[in-house]
């Protein structure tokens, strides 16, 4: 007679008492409630878009200076979706030959920038050489902002690419008579360029670039005799990155000694920009590299001592909290 084989209990997977073994994806839900909660945040913040509401920190009509344009998309877009009609964008390049060298796709944003209407193709006539830039005055007014929106006709286009202005160098007189005083400065993202491979001499050569930017702006000052880049009560903007070494400039500082306060700082937003790509100091690189305008940024708007309102950060306004990331208005 054949003998019984023992045979050992084994559990019911399926017992509704027994607790079922997780999947991977569960497991993996339930590592990641364990990390730590900014941590999460933070993830969860660079996978989404984001959605706050950028800050456009110009109006369509102002008469705006763009400092070191590099391939000028920034440019073509303040035209193409932002109607701007009165920019003066600067390269810091002597000629279009030798920005298309840097920028081989230049020429397409220049087609943009300077077209006298969205329908009509390129206006040739508005790219000057240099700061001899030859052309009538601009005809830009405040009574634009105050005719009925319904009845007035949109200003006519003047936008103009200014060729071989250095921003540590005073602006040309030439290009403030024809052009200026300008409402709007806006440098973004400076820098000289690789100088150096030590950190802190990169830090110094781009905080020595700022000081000689801020310096040209307002040594122009208003007086009967000297034409000046910037009107009573105009801002100058300046966009850097939010990480090392850019951090290190200290751009508040910088504009503190220079005469200038801080009225407010905000996000800066590639995406309010369609058609920009952030353009190194270098020119394109072969293989592509990393794209700025994907990077966490910030935009700082400046104003002289003096100008900002009663209720703005000079008359006593708080400072804004290390790290806070939303807009906020900035003590001097």
């Amino acid at each position: 007679m054949a003998k019984k084989r023992k045979v050992s209990h084994i559990p019911n997977r399926t017992h509704p008492d027994r607790p079922r073994p997780k999947s991977s994806s569960a497991l993996a839900a339930s590592s990641a409630k364990k990390q730590h909660p900014k941590r999460q945040k933070q993830q969860q913040q660079n996978k989404q878009p984001s959605q706050e509401k950028p800050t456009i920190p110009f109006k369509p009509h102002e008469h705006i200076l763009l400092i070191g344009e590099g391939d000028l998309s920034f440019a073509a877009s303040l035209v193409r979706h932002h109607k701007c009609t009165s920019v003066t964008a600067t390269v810091l390049e002597k000629n279009r030959e030798e920005l298309e060298g840097k920028y081989p796709h230049v020429g397409e944003n220049i087609d943009v920038f300077l077209a006298k209407e969205d329908e009509d193709g390129p206006s040739a006539d508005k790219e000057g050489s240099d700061a001899e830039d030859e052309g009538k005055e601009d005809g830009w007014s405040d009574e634009d902002a105050d005719s009925d929106e319904e009845t007035k006709k949109p200003p006519a286009r003047d936008n103009r690419i200014v060729y071989h202005i250095d921003a540590t160098k005073p602006l040309p007189n030439s290009l403030l008579s024809q052009r200026g005083p300008f409402s709007t400065i806006i440098f973004n993202f400076p820098h000289v360029g690789g100088l150096s491979t030590d950190v802190n001499r990169q830090v110094r050569h781009n905080q020595s670039l700022l000081v000689s930017f801020f310096t040209s702006v307002l040594s122009s000052a208003p007086n009967p005799s000297k034409p000046f880049a910037l009107v009573p009560g105009g801002s100058i903007i300046v966009t850097l990155f939010e990480a090392e070494p850019y951090t290190l400039w200290n751009v508040r500082d910088l504009a503190r000694h220079a005469g200038l306060a801080v009225e407010k700082s905000f996000k800066f937003q590639a995406e309010a920009y369609p058609g920009y790509k952030h353009a190194r100091t270098c020119g394109v690189i072969e293989g592509g590299g990393w794209k700025g305008e994907e990077r966490r940024a910030r935009s700082y708007v400046f104003r002289r001592k003096g100008e900002l309102g009663s209720q703005g950060p000079a008359a006593g306004g708080k400072k804004r909290k290390k790290g806070r990331e939303s807009d906020d208005e900035d003590d001097d």
